[in-house]
């Protein structure tokens, strides 16, 4: 059985940061690509960051790059995302999802209870 859990959400002032932690069970990270989506309040989940750890590669939406990073620890088989300069406007649900495909929302088969992230100004 596959199961995501997630943690590391909470409030943080504007430039901030936090750590998202997403520990895996049922598969290995380094076979199948897995990433973090977000879902605002009335708006619709949207792909953040995935990582393909089998292939080396991770991307990121333009909203988020620079500021935030996506890496893995396979012996924990788990996934971080450090997010910095934290703004308003990442205020969200974030989910850990697998498979992770960046703009194909429905292309993902679990996903995570989700973390609140909130971001004060």
């Amino acid at each position: 059985e596959v199961q995501l859990v997630e943690s590391g959400g909470g409030l943080v002032q504007a430039g901030g940061s936090l750590r998202l932690s997403c520990t895996a069970s049922g598969f290995s990270i380094d076979e199948y690509a897995t990433g973090w989506f977000r879902q605002a309040p009335g708006k619709e989940r949207e792909g953040v960051s995935c990582m393909d750890s089998g292939e080396n590669r991770t991307n990121y939406v333009d909203s988020v790059k620079g500021r935030f990073t996506i890496s893995g620890d396979n012996a924990r088989n788990t996934v971080y995302l450090q997010m910095n300069s934290l703004k308003p406007e990442d205020t969200a649900v974030y989910y850990c999802v697998v498979p992770c495909q960046l703009y194909s929302p429905y292309d993902v088969e679990y996903w995570g209870q989700g973390t609140q992230v909130t971001v004060s100004s």
